[in-house]
């Protein structure tokens, strides 16, 4: 598999303002460990293999455990996520899904454990590692 354009070199300023996104999140109140999961869940759906590595790398030098790793993608069927990261995860999916869109129940589930801003630094969180997503499949980055 080859690569396609590179868009960092031929839009070097489209990628500064991605790269914004993620300073911001840097300084974001959201736990850096809840951050990679929802990085990792949102690749997981759309199937992001060189954001999948990066984040469960970078979930591991923060200490996340492999069996959490290993069973994100079964979060619903395990009990080793607290109800604070279910509620994420959930509206992780929601957004990442988002032609389904994002119900009221798993708003207002998430809703109940943050604030606004820290609400609004989640779904921000969600919005970028879609963004990144959708930029690696679709000019086929590789995972070296």
């Amino acid at each position: 598999m080859e690569n396609r354009i590179n868009i960092q070199k031929v839009e070097p300023a489209a990628y500064q303002a991605m790269f914004g996104l993620e300073k911001y999140l840097s300084t974001s109140t959201v736990d850096p460990i809840l951050l990679e999961l929802i990085k990792m869940r949102a690749s997981q759906i759309n199937g992001c293999a060189f954001c999948l590595n990066m984040h469960s790398a970078d979930a591991r030098k923060m200490g996340e455990t492999e069996q959490r790793l290993y069973l994100l993608n079964a979060w619903k069927e395990t009990t080793l996520f607290t109800k604070t990261e279910e509620a994420v995860l959930a509206l992780t999916e929601e957004i990442t899904l988002i032609s389904n869109h994002v119900s009221d129940e798993t708003y207002n589930k998430a809703a109940s454990f943050f604030d606004e801003k820290t609400l609004a630094q989640i779904i921000m969180a969600i919005v970028t590692i879609n963004a990144w997503n959708r930029i690696a499949i679709s000019t086929k980055l590789i995972v070296s």
